[in-house]
């Protein structure tokens, strides 16, 4: 069956929540839009099942169950990789299941795609709804990310992906770590349009502390070579300042204006730090290099070793 829109949602025991946005994307997608669109369910391996799904008011509804749980980021590669191969649309709409990403604004990315029909349209981030200290650590993020990457994140997973695209992108592996961070490695055109972050549905965020921070590490390993020579060019420029450093203290030395003994040991430990510091990321870098000889995992074509089947409703 052909539909011009799939939406793909991964969950994981999340299915109270799923079915109050089922409600939502019925009720505040566009009429024509949703009459031309199918729903795809990636279940990451939930221990718990749910009895009666709301019904879908769009073309069909299709569950694909994993055979063990892969995280948020992997359920989306499959679910992507099987509609690439398996199914017939002009466009993917990702989103995610707790109703954070608002049904309504499905038409907003609709009406961008139509403005730039090649590019991968993003939802950006104006306003979240998290509390402070979840907002705190996550502006800490995207000042790391920035740092070690050169680029700015402001969107998430809520996305359209046109046809053409999504046939790239389910060859990229990076997507395998992080979907958003595998668009920016694969140099996919992508534009965002500014959308604001609703409150969860039902239940708890699965986001804690511990989650955030690997989310954040793997989101740098998707650009961990772009990270590892910014890291190189960072320990090269303070190793310039320490010798520096250390010239100025060798200086004042030689003219008897340092004290005896305080001009050696800050010499010898800031030269020490200097070496350390330089090798470790002189070492980061030749791993990285080497990691990119290596044969990688492209989601479309290894997908199918985690689907254990697929449920029509």
């Amino acid at each position: 069956m052909t539909s011009e829109y799939v939406i793909l949602i991964p969950q994981y025991n999340d299915w109270e929540a799923l079915n109050l946005l089922i409600q939502r994307i019925n009720q505040d997608v566009a009429t024509n839009t949703l009459a031309a669109t199918s729903l795809v369910i990636v279940d990451d391996c939930s221990s718990q099942e749910i009895d009666n799904l709301t019904p879908f008011g769009g073309k069909r509804v299709q569950i694909v169950r994993l055979y063990r749980n892969l995280g948020h980021q992997r359920a989306i590669a499959i679910g992507l990789s099987y509609i690439a191969r398996e199914l017939v649309c002009e466009k993917v709409i990702v989103m995610d299941a707790d109703g954070e990403d608002a049904p309504q604004d499905i038409n907003s990315l609709v009406a961008a795609s139509e403005k730039w029909p090649d590019k991968v349209i993003f939802a950006q981030r104006t306003k979240r709804q998290e509390s402070f200290v979840f907002r705190f650590f996550y502006g800490i993020y995207k000042f790391i990310f920035r740092q070690l990457t050169g680029k700015v994140i402001t969107f998430g997973n809520f996305s359209l992906i046109p046809q053409r695209r999504l046939q790239n992108l389910v060859r990229v592996s990076e997507i395998w770590n992080n979907f958003s961070g595998g668009v920016i490695r694969s140099k996919i055109p992508y534009e965002a349009i500014p959308t604001e972050r609703r409150k969860r549905l039902a239940g708890e965020s699965k986001m804690n502390f511990v989650s955030l921070v690997l989310h954040g590490l793997s989101t740098v390993s998707v650009l961990i070579d772009i990270a590892a020579v910014r890291i190189l060019i960072f320990s090269i420029g303070m190793s310039l300042v320490a010798l520096f450093i250390i010239f100025v203290v060798l200086f004042l030395k030689w003219r008897n204006d340092a004290s005896p003994g305080w001009a050696s040991t800050l010499s010898s430990a800031l030269l020490i730090v200097v070496l350390q510091s330089f090798l470790i990321s002189l070492f980061l870098v030749f791993m990285v290099l080497q990691y990119r000889t290596q044969q990688q995992f492209i989601p479309v074509l290894q997908y199918r070793d985690f689907i254990e089947k697929v449920e029509e409703l």
